[in-house]
């Protein structure tokens, strides 16, 4: 099957997307032609949220939202022309994540655009959507096989994502084929002093999309030494209904007793923890943040942890406040080229 075709194919899903969450970016198509897939994928989509409640219908349609601005056919064919087309096709495994909505399926288009065979191990948590999209693009007419299983075999490369303790297992397992093994990563902001309160507003999209479930998310923030974290809270009033989801309540609740009962010092809005501290990772319902005195220590600080890194949020870094959760096909995870590891396998 030719890639152009393969290109279609998930242009077409792209469009899908756009229909469904009334995000019609090109005027000139007929979008009216999915009206008969609608009522099925509202249903879909609310049993997304049934089996993983994080899947909330705001969050699950800003996912499509942005997968429907990016899966277009120019976009796709500009990525791919930087890429060699495969003539040995290769059965490429899956295992993906469900910590937002659709994680995987950038794995998923990538071993497609590339040439290869997908073989996918979905995550329970992202069964229902990823199910639906699976069956979508095989029924495209355009020759898509995509074989979902409950466990790989038979592969000749893996692209694996899941957590520290998993990472070292799927290393062993998978020690004799071409592989990309993920593991926890993160996101953080450094602040210089001189935001605006847009930007600062839009650093709360950074922080709370997805309750700061993905790599992407904001989970630190370094700031000027002196810098009022009242200015914060102010920029992420309008993310206060978050508490009334009752799993990030929950969380919240429970981290704010630790601390309480562990004498810890931090601050609080009701809705949102800030509180200082080195590690990047931060608990749900929590925002870690750290003053410094150096920016170019804090350069080199994230220099030597760009492993444990995702994405830098600020004036002058690779990602501009507010854009952590819409990245292009080229932002990929882990800083690791997919296509060119795709484009390797002989």
């Amino acid at each position: 099957m030719s890639i152009p075709n393969r290109i279609s194919a998930i242009n077409d899903l792209g469009q899908f997307f756009c229909f469904i969450t009334e995000n019609e970016t090109d005027k000139t198509a007929n979008l009216s032609k999915y009206e008969y897939l609608k009522e099925e994928f509202l249903s879909i989509l609310k049993s997304a949220e049934i089996r993983n409640p994080w899947f909330t219908q705001d969050n699950l349609k800003y996912c499509l939202a942005q997968w429907g601005k990016t899966l277009t056919e120019k976009n796709l064919t500009n990525w791919v022309k930087n890429y060699s087309e495969t003539k040995n096709p290769k059965n490429v495994g899956l295992i993906m994540a469900g910590n937002i909505p659709l994680v995987g399926l950038h794995d998923l288009i990538s071993v497609l655009v590339s040439g290869h065979h997908p073989i996918v191990k979905t995550s329970s948590k992202d069964d229902a959507l990823m199910d639906f999209i699976i069956k979508y693009l095989h029924n495209s007419d355009r020759g898509i096989a995509i074989q979902k299983v409950e466990k790989l075999q038979n592969q000749d490369a893996v692209i694996a994502t899941g957590s520290n303790n998993t990472a070292r297992y799927f290393e062993y397992y998978f020690k004799e084929i071409p592989h990309i093994i993920r593991k926890n990563r993160t996101s953080v902001a450094v602040l210089d002093g001189n935001e605006t309160p847009e930007a600062l507003k839009r650093l709360g999209d950074d922080v709370f999309r997805y309750f700061g479930l993905g790599c992407r998310n904001v989970t630190k923030v370094y700031l000027p030494k002196g810098f009022n974290t009242d200015l914060l809270f102010e920029a992420f009033y309008d993310w206060n209904p978050v508490i009334n989801h009752s799993k990030y309540a929950n969380n919240y609740t429970y981290n704010r007793a630790i601390y309480l009962m562990g004498s810890e010092p931090f601050l609080d809005n009701n809705f949102v923890i800030l509180k200082e501290s080195k590690d990047f990772h931060s608990p749900i319902g929590v925002v870690h943040y750290e003053f410094y005195e150096d920016l170019d220590e804090v350069k080199r600080e994230l220099k030597e942890n760009e492993e444990k890194l995702q994405g830098v949020v600020g004036n002058g870094f690779e990602v501009k406040f507010g854009e952590t959760q819409k990245p292009s096909l080229t932002d990929y995870a882990d800083r690791v080229d997919t296509m060119k590891f795709l484009e390797g396998l002989k």
